[in-house]
């Protein structure tokens, strides 16, 4: 038997976005959240063809920054 995935709330938005804007999404992590996200929202990409995502815990507060290649869904922090 496996254990459940323990599924968490997220707050994201893309970088260029106010926060105002944000979306909740549950995941099992902030890259999780984030893929989520580019699949139900369809965010405009960058001029690199990536969409910047910002990504907050609703319960811990950390924030991390993804860009995402919307083609592939391979996904890697902000610089």
């Amino acid at each position: 038997m496996t254990e459940p995935t323990l599924q968490r709330r997220y707050c994201v938005h893309g970088v260029a976005e106010s926060a105002s804007r944000a979306h909740l999404i549950e995941g099992v992590s902030f890259e999780d959240a984030a893929l989520g996200f580019l699949e139900g929202h369809h965010p405009v990409a960058n001029d690199d063809e990536t969409v910047s995502l910002f990504v907050e815990d609703m319960e811990t507060g950390e924030r991390q920054c993804f860009r995402i290649d919307p083609e592939t869904g391979e996904a890697a922090p902000c610089e």
